[in-house]
This record gives structure tokens, sequence and C-alpha cells, in this order.
């Protein structure tokens, strides 16, 4: 028997228990592992710091570090999501249709959760701490694979989870750590159907299409994040520069960063300046011809309008007008998120409709595609597709339905 089948069979076996576990039960689960994580920071924030090492040693970006990094404030952040996600109201066995056919059978949608949930990520050993917690509330057990990167940091993470379910009423074994980082068993969890009903592929273009093209177990594609911030002729220029420095400098080793700054032509010679001065000491400009004769700043090339920076680079492009603008967005974008700035209500409406992407904005940065800032207490990730759930994945996109039907003696003619 494999590895992955080994844990398959525990969390198969847990399965039975959570999938009807009361609210109370799995609320006052999280609130152990909750007190758990508080118990053990120091061993969690040292495990974290032997990452950090290697990461360093092998010269990994300062965005990509970043991403990995753990603190005192980032932990309080993990567990401050958890309690969120005690706050939310449980997913598990509600209806929102009831009705009556003519025979009188009585037919009614329940949500259910979908079983076992496997999760593929790469550093962010946050997804470790928000994974489990939104599969437990939405009672899915968890098989969790993350990168090489960040295995000290999650083995940590999952060994303080376990032991606060130690302490309550909901079994240890509904999450289940793959602790190697051999390659092959990120295979294995991709072809073991027996044992996993969905599996949520969380990072890099590169991750996500090895998923795509390996699995048989169902995935739900949370997809790189290539994200534009246009800036319209009409814009308010200093709303324009804040949001954009947010969008690109906030964190940039994120999926919700913004990597390619279009502007249009009519105010491209005011407003170029204006950000370049606000961005020059921490960003990297590479700009088309157009931006190059405004402001002294490095070639772009067609490969930076396809690039996910995650790094403080900044593609910036000058535009004809809104229809050009969103027309690079479909031809370069991930469906991740979009933005425009812009003062013009037609424009505006004109952008929120056909752009097609996960979140789409108006006059703010996508730094807020994340299902914290949504309400969801955390999230798996953000779906760029359009079968199941779209944008920040949280409790509501874990579950499914069945129906129940009532009747009392009724046969078909």
């Amino acid at each position: 028997m494999s590895y992955i089948e080994d844990k398959g069979i525990l969390l198969r076996k847990a399965e039975l228990e959570l999938s009807t576990a009361p609210t109370k039960d799995k609320n006052t689960a999280i609130e152990k592992v909750c007190e758990s994580l508080e118990e053990h920071r120091e061993d969690i924030l040292k495990a974290n710091s032997l990452d950090i090492e290697e990461a360093e040693k092998i010269n990994m970006s300062i965005g990509l570090i970043d991403r990995l990094r753990l603190d005192d404030e980032r932990l309080d952040d993990i567990i401050d999501a958890l309690y969120q996600i005690i706050d939310l109201q449980d997913p598990v066995w509600k209806s929102d249709r009831v009705w009556t056919i003519e025979n009188g059978l009585t037919i009614s949608k329940m949500t259910v959760p979908l079983g076992v949930i496997g999760i593929i990520y790469e550093s962010r050993p946050n997804v470790t701490v928000d994974a489990f917690g939104l599969a437990l509330k939405s009672g899915n057990c968890i098989m969790l694979r993350g990168s090489s990167s960040a295995i000290n940091s999650n083995m940590a993470l999952v060994k303080a989870i376990k032991a606060g379910l130690k302490k309550s009423p909901i079994s240890e074994e509904i999450i289940q750590f793959i602790g190697k980082t051999d390659r092959d068993y990120v295979l294995d969890m991709l072809k073991a159907d027996d044992y996993i009903d969905l599996v949520i592929p969380r990072g890099g273009q590169q991750l996500i299409d090895f998923v795509m093209e390996n699995a048989s177990v169902p995935t739900l594609q949370t997809g790189s994040g290539n994200c534009h911030t246009f800036v319209d002729e009409s814009a308010d220029l200093n709303k324009a520069v804040n949001i954009v420095k947010n969008a690109k400098a906030q964190r940039v080793g994120v999926c919700n960063a913004c990597e390619t700054l279009l502007v249009h032509k009519e105010i491209a010679e005011a407003f170029l300046p204006m950000v370049y001065d606000e961005l020059r000491d921490i960003v990297e400009f590479r700009g088309c011809s157009r931006t190059r004769d405004i402001i002294d700043v490095k070639e772009a090339t067609k490969s930076d309008w396809e690039e996910e920076y995650l790094d403080y680079i900044l593609a910036v492009k000058v535009v004809d007008d809104i229809a050009q603008a969103i027309d690079h967005i479909q031809t370069y974008g991930t469906k991740h998120s979009e933005a425009i700035v812009t003062e013009n209500l037609i424009n505006s409406r004109l952008f929120l409709r056909k752009v097609d992407a996960a979140t789409v904005y108006l006059n703010a940065s996508t730094r807020f595609t994340d299902g914290g800032v949504f309400g969801f207490g955390a999230e798996m990730g953000i779906s760029t597709q359009k079968m199941h759930a779209r944008g920040p994945v949280g409790l509501d996109q874990l579950v499914t339905h069945k129906y129940l039907i009532l009747g009392e003696g009724q046969i078909r003619d």
C-alpha cells in the first residue's frame, strides 16, 4: 500500500464522522487549534527561520521570500483568520429550495461537504492553516502538500494543528500532510480518485499546468495573477498614483499584485512622471516605446506583457483608448484581478461589464482580492475558472448538494 493510500484511508474513515459533525464541535476544534498555534508559536517561527535561511542560500527572489516569511504579526493574522471562520455560518446542511411536485413528493436541495480535499501549494505557509480551517468548518477532510521551500514551517504548523485537535471533539486524522518533497507523491495525489474528491492547485502557472495535465481527480483551478491597472483619461491622477503604488508595491509576491500598468495616451505625459517619481526607488519599470518617450525606463518586450513577476518590476504601456486597454487585458490577463481608475461613468460601466476576470475593480487596488478581506475568513485560493467557483474560494464554495425526496408511498406510473 502506498504512502498516499495510507493517508487516504485515514481521511476516508475520518470523513464519515466529520461530514455530520455538529457546528459546535467543529467550532470547538478550531478554537483548540488556535490555542495550540499560540502555544507552539516559538517552534513555528524557529522552523520558518530555517526555511528562510535555505531560501536565501539559493537566492530566492525578495518577493518569494516575503511570501514564505512568518513573524509574530503574520502568525497573529493566521490565528485571527481561524477565529473569523468560527464566527461564520456553517455551510453544511442548508437548503435554499424546497418544493412539492404534483404527486405530493417534497424535494429539498441540501448542502453537504465535498468529502476529502487535496491542496497542492507553493511557499506561503499560512495556506496550511487557512486550508485546514476552511475544510474543517465546511465538513471536509484535507490532504496538504506544500512546497519543499516551506517544509519546516508546514510541518511545525501541522504538528500544532494536530495537537489542538487532540484536545477537541474532532479527530486529528481529518488533516493529513505529505511530508515528502519528491514530486512522485504529487502525482500519486493527482491519481488518488478513491481517496480524494477534489484537488486544488495553488501557486504559479507551472504548478497549475502540471496539475491540470496529470490529474484524474477533479480539480478546482486557482490561477496565476497577471493583473492590470488601467488609468483612464478622466482619472484623478493623485488617486491613481496611490492605487498603482499599493497594487504594485504593498506586497509584490502575491497573486493580486499589479504587474502591468496601462495608461491612456491623453494623460500619459502628466501621469507617467508622477507614478515614476513615486515608485522608481523601489520598482523597476519596463515600458513600451511611447512610455520610454516620456520616462527613461527599460524597454518592455512581449514577454513582459505575459509575465507574473511576483517581484519589484512593473510593465507599462500607453494605450489609445479604453477599447485598446480591454483588448490588452483580454490578450494577456489571467482572469484574476483587473482595475480601472476613471471618473467617467460610461467607461467604468464598460470596463466592469466587458473585462472577463474573477474580480474587476473601479477606483481601487487589486490587492483586495482576498478571502479574508471579502469576509470569508480565509481562502483556499483565487479561482480563475468559471465552473463551480470563481474568485476567492471560501466555505460556500467547498460544499456540494444532494436532493432529499420525502414521500408517502408514491410509485411512478
